[in-house]
């Protein structure tokens, strides 16, 4: 699941049974040593800010031929700051497809001053961002007024997969990268960007996508990690279709939970009494929507991807709220432009691009098309919210021009202790995920935040979970594990806001320079 998103943000059936043996794969990247980073100025403001420097890692095209094609993956450094340095951080946003050049300033964001002992890395995986090459297909394809997302006509399912499939042939342009941008790639890349930095073994902080890039890369190369913080875990038994349908489950779930802090707030947005009486108005706008778009640009599509940031986070719940609000009393449609274009920049589809690319390639996805309208349907009939929107997302997968590879089998057995955070309600990464993971890293704690609907939430000022993960950095100690299959701590989640106005409006326990300095570091990088 991603928002349909240019510059932001799953058929592989039965995947466990199709894994790649870790020897094999890890051997093919140890066979390549990379020149040191030339590091030197950055030119984004906030790294520049943060005294980051950047540079380039020259890594093969294809760990296969390790003395053939080169390609460049972009790399920030923060160094450390405290006496003695507990080694490199590395982190990635999520995604597929996230900019995580940026992330090297998120040391800042650690409590204790634990951040300060690391030298913190970001990087634009391969054909993201900054890297060379970056992939796109069709900067215009999330443009304005698309298709009505519920195939109710067979014009509408056609024209959905004609606009699907045309994308895939798009994206025909970028070459041999497509063949060669698969999360075991990346891991590789990870690999050797520990050995250009002259590192024994790596720390890792991954968010979303980020943590199955990171199982894929301890599994790989367990004697190459150090410590480990996973935050919104990937479920590795339903890479990726399978994840993609939980998903639609999960959101519609959380925009229920949303319509119902709407209602909450009757009296500074009037939009209803009830959570049932906002879900109503909402679908009924969309429906007004698809007759006749908001400033002839903002169709029912469009309205459902701007409020699928709901279902994320609690972060931006006040803008939509006002964007909701502000449509329905004032017809201001301009607000909602603004939301929408913020997270579909257009003519940029570097992110979406990415995304198809490793997802549709990690693994084999359905190539029945009566298999995904089943699929999509009885899910539908259970969450409509996002459920076709999530599919037509998805399916250039159909029509990808390059070949699905088989997963990594994901093992944790000899990876020393990570620690795992996740809210229970996170819809992008349901919770199950994190439960998975913990049985198969027998080292790993879970720290759950029972009733919390933020995915990725850690090191938001929320002091349960972000003192922990700031002890485990510092010292490696992680909270005890319990029996059982549960979390072994559980924390408040991110609360949820108070708008200006409200009657009996209490303070959030996140600090607000907290939180931004997290939005700050996360600004490119959108997670899966």
């Amino acid at each position: 699941m991603k928002k349909f998103v240019a510059a932001l943000a799953v058929a592989g059936i039965g995947v466990g049974t199709m894994a790649l043996a870790p020897s094999a794969t890890a051997a093919s990247a140890s066979d390549f040593d990379p020149k040191p980073i030339s590091w030197g100025a950055c030119t984004r403001p906030s790294l520049v800010k943060a005294g980051a420097e950047c540079g380039f890692l020259e890594v093969p095209l294809d760990y296969a031929k390790p003395g053939g094609e080169k390609i460049s993956i972009a790399v920030s450094r923060v160094k450390h700051k405290s006496a003695q340095s507990q080694g490199v951080m590395i982190v990635n946003p999520g995604g597929p497809g996230g900019s995580g050049l940026g992330l090297s300033t998120l040391g800042r964001a650690v409590p204790k001053k634990a951040g300060e002992e690391y030298d913190w890395i970001g990087f634009d995986p391969r054909g993201v961002g900054e890297s060379k090459p970056s992939v796109t297909c069709d900067g215009n394809y999330a443009s304005y007024n698309r298709p009505q997302y519920v195939p109710t006509t067979r014009a509408i399912e056609t024209a959905w997969r004609d606009k699907a499939k045309g994308y895939a042939k798009a994206c025909a342009k970028n070459g041999a990268i497509l063949d060669h941008i698969k999360t075991i790639d990346v891991a590789k890349d990870v690999d050797s960007l520990r050995k250009a930095l002259n590192e024994k073994q790596i720390n890792y902080y991954g968010f979303s996508y980020g943590t199955y890039l990171g199982q894929v890369y301890s599994s790989l190369f367990p004697q190459n990690v150090r410590r480990m913080v996973f935050d919104g875990t990937v479920d590795p038994r339903d890479v990726w279709y399978k994840a993609n349908l939980n998903q639609d489950i999960a959101f519609d779930k959380n925009i229920k939970t949303y319509f119902g802090w709407l209602a909450k707030y009757d009296d500074v947005y009037h939009l209803g009494k009830t959570a049932s009486a906002v879900e109503k108005l909402w679908y009924g706008e969309q429906k007004k929507l698809y007759d006749k778009p908001a400033g002839g640009v903002i169709g029912g599509s469009e309205w459902t991807d701007i409020f699928l940031q709901a279902g994320y986070y609690v972060f931006g719940w006040e803008d939509m709220a006002n964007a909701f609000s502000g449509w329905v009393h004032k017809g201001d449609w301009q607000t909602l432009k603004g939301l929408y274009d913020d997270s579909n920049p257009p003519g940029q589809d570097n992110g979406y691009a990415v995304y198809a690319a490793v997802q549709c390639t990690d693994v084999a996805w359905p190539q029945s098309w009566n298999r995904w309208k089943f699929d999509n349907w009885v899910t539908h009939f259970r969450a409509p919210f996002e459920t076709w929107g999530n599919a037509w997302f998805n399916a250039p997968c159909i029509d990808w021009p390059a070949k699905p590879g088989k997963p990594v089998e994901i093992d944790g057995r000899k990876v020393p202790g990570i620690l795992l955070v996740n809210e229970e309600n996170d819809a992008a990464t349901p919770y199950p995920g994190s439960l998975e993971v913990r049985k198969r890293y027998p080292n790993s704690s879970l720290i759950s935040a029972p009733g919390g609907t933020t995915h990725s939430g850690s090191l938001s000022g929320v002091s349960c979970v972000d003192d922990k993960i700031a002890d485990y950095l510092l010292t490696g100690k992680l909270p005890v594990r319990k029996p059982g299959n549960g979390s072994d701590v559980q924390c408040t989640p991110v609360p949820q806001p108070v708008p200006a106005g409200a009657s009996a409006a209490p303070k959030s326990e996140v600090p607000s320079s907290v939180a931004e300095v997290k939005k700050e570091a996360l600004a490119q990088a959108l997670p899966f």
